[in-house]
């Protein structure tokens, strides 16, 4: 028994020595991306997590991939975490949501050639098609309805980019995001967004299900950075 327990301690310190496999979308600016240069994760999401995993003082690796790919990695218990989730009734049955680790506004975004002005219900969409990333969930309502939809677009850039060459006629995502790669392709003047947004989205990193233990560690030290202000301070320089 005496050897049993002490193999026992052994290998509970070498899996907390393991660190940790972080994984978030490598196409989803300005909160998680890499360059055209090189892999190194960059993105106001990647400095929040980053804080926390220090805080909580845990090894850690984060890497970036195409979203399609972090979902299967988590699903098949390639990673420990990863992020950014939103926070719908379907995730929350899926993963251990902690945070939310900030929160952002969901958008309908159109261009001069649509004669919607703005709308009042999802029937209002129903004449148009509406571009939106595949695998992504926007709000358990919209993600429902019976609309004419294109999920072609593998990332946010590739859906800004077919609303702007007229291939659907509305699109729908993080209006910071949307906007962001607008402002890239110079093209704030022919782009326009709904003023009623789809939701005030919070956003979470996910554990698989059942790993309480890591994620109680990451958001107890989400709670102590919040209370100091640090991850307001981050997200301040980043909306300078």
């Amino acid at each position: 028994m005496r050897y049993l327990l002490l193999a026992l301690m052994a290998l509970s310190t070498s899996l907390a020595a393991q660190p940790w496999r972080v994984v978030g979308d490598e196409q989803f600016a300005p909160y998680s991306f890499v360059t055209a240069e090189d892999d190194t994760p960059r993105g106001l999401d990647v400095e929040l997590v980053d804080a926390v995993l220090r805080e909580a003082q845990v090894p850690y690796e984060i890497r970036l991939y195409p979203w399609e790919r972090v979902k299967r990695m988590l699903d098949r218990g390639e990673v420990q975490m990863a992020f950014q989730f939103a926070g719908t009734p379907q995730r929350q049955q899926q993963y251990e949501l902690v945070g939310p680790l900030r929160s952002g506004s969901t958008v309908f975004m159109t261009t001069a050639k649509t004669a919607i002005s703005d709308w009042q219900t999802l029937d209002d969409l129903s004449p148009y098609v509406i571009g939106q990333v595949r695998g992504y969930a926007y709000e358990e309502g919209f993600d429902r309805a019976d609309l004419a939809r294109d999920t072609s677009a593998q990332n946010p850039r590739q859906l800004v980019s077919m609303l702007l060459a007229g291939r659907i006629d509305i699109i729908v995502g993080d209006h910071t995001q949307l906007l962001y790669f607008i402002r890239e392709q110079r093209a704030l003047e022919q782009v326009r967004v709904l003023p009623r947004p789809l939701i005030q989205m919070p956003r979470f990193v996910a554990f698989a299900k059942g790993d309480t233990e890591r994620a109680r560690q990451f958001s107890e030290a989400l709670v102590r950075l919040r209370k100091a202000g640090k991850l307001d301070e981050i997200q301040q320089r980043w909306h300078q």
